[in-house]
């Protein structure tokens, strides 16, 4: 028991990824009422773009960052005009296989350029951490948690407290009826891509010098972040928070008190627990459906 503190500490960190990803989820659901399937190849590449510019080309970290994360902005727009304008007509499901298509193609390309091995990128900050009480607050995984605590509280604000986040859920709710009221049903829907994208990269980034860069982190972070919107309630902003921070904390816990090579089974035992319980999920609200 001991361990506890340092435990949770490291799963908020790892909780604070996935409730990142689960974030960019829950903003095309929210905008464009669609669910993106390669939201965790958007990791994946957001870690690949750092590579490159930091690795690669030799750019100062903070700029290699800056640039992989504008990077991601625009692959974000293009992804959007690749595999979801062509079929915006045609209802989800052959929106949600193509997104599905993308994230096969994207691993596999990543797989034939630079092969199976990971990668290795160093962290935010030279300093390794320091202790507060029993606790050792490791520099990356606490910039993790601050970055996140940014970003959710901004994304927040943006959803609650602006027009920007009205017109945003006007254009998921009925994109035709939005566009008769002037709304720039387009270019909410693009923005919201590469907003989605930029946010999936930056936890990438984030989580790369953690679990080093390769194919397989694109599809493990998606999983368990889809897994975590479920847990939390589909499309709820509070539940994808919470449904990342329970899966970082069981999995952690799960990993340091059971079993570790069962670690990634812990979040999915979770996910049934509560599907089993709550079906709706853990902040799951009453959707009024279109008439």
């Amino acid at each position: 028991m001991s361990m506890l503190p340092q435990l949770l500490f490291t799963g908020v960190s790892i909780g604070s990824i996935y409730a990142l990803v689960a974030l960019g989820f829950v903003l095309l659901i929210r905008s464009a009422n669609i669910v993106n399937f390669a939201q965790g190849e958007f990791s994946m590449m957001g870690a690949y773009f750092m590579v490159i510019l930091f690795a690669g080309l030799g750019l100062p970290y903070a700029l290699a960052l800056v640039l992989a994360v504008v990077l991601m902005t625009v692959f974000g727009v293009a992804f959007a005009w690749i595999t979801y304008w062509p079929l915006r007509d045609r209802g989800q499901v052959p929106v949600i296989i193509s997104t599905i298509g993308a994230s096969i193609l994207l691993a596999n390309l990543i797989l034939a350029t630079y092969g199976p091995s990971p990668q290795v990128l160093p962290g935010l900050f030279d300093g390794t951490g320091f202790l507060v009480g029993n606790v050792f607050m490791d520099s990356q995984y606490l910039s993790i948690i601050v970055i996140t605590v940014v970003l959710v509280a901004l994304q927040y604000l943006v959803f609650e407290k602006t027009m920007v986040g009205k017109k945003l859920q006007a254009t998921s709710q009925d994109r035709e009826m939005a566009a008769l009221l002037g709304i720039p049903v387009v270019a909410m829907i693009f923005g919201t891509f590469a907003y989605s994208a930029a946010l999936g990269g930056l936890a990438g980034i984030l989580v790369a010098p953690i679990l080093y860069v390769s194919v397989g982190i694109g599809a493990m972070i998606g999983v368990k972040a889809f897994a975590a919107n479920i847990i939390g309630g589909f499309g709820s902003i509070p539940g994808a928070i919470c449904g990342g921070f329970i899966i970082g904390i069981v999995e952690t816990l799960g990993a340091a008190y059971i079993s570790v090579p069962y670690k990634d089974a812990f979040a999915f035992v979770m996910l049934i627990v509560v599907l089993l319980v709550r079906p709706q999920g853990l902040f799951g609200e009453r959707i009024a459906e279109k008439a």
